[in-house]
């Protein structure tokens, strides 16, 4: 996180992201469906409980749907959910999804081919 730091008027060092730990989750998701709570919370850099509890809001919002296969969960995610802050309640999250993808390939060399 040291490339995230920026210092502020008073010289006092802050670390923030665009994307919350919510989205971090849900991203993570998206790439793992089958991704172990351990797993998650290490991928995103927050305790384990911290990651019960996001993949817990995530299901609660509709988000994603959790499903129990042997000892292990595998998630199913719900691209038509809406942003929940006002300012993109428009939006589904499906959007951020394909903007993360790791199969798709940048604008820029689709376009040059």
């Amino acid at each position: 996180m040291a490339g995230m730091a920026t210092t502020g008027e008073n010289g006092s060092t802050r670390n923030w992201t665009f994307l919350t730990n919510h989205g971090h989750v849900l991203l993570a998701i998206a790439r793992n469906p089958t991704a172990r709570l351990r797993d998650l919370a290490g991928e995103v850099g927050v305790t384990e409980r911290a990651a019960q509890a996001i993949v817990a809001d995530l299901e609660a919002g509709g988000y994603l749907n959790r499903t129990r296969v042997g000892r292990r969960n595998e998630y199913t995610l719900n691209p038509a959910g809406r942003f929940r802050h006002p300012a993109e309640a428009d939006r589904q999250v499906g959007a951020l999804l394909a903007l993360f993808a790791d199969d798709q390939e940048p604008a820029e060399a689709t376009e040059r081919s």
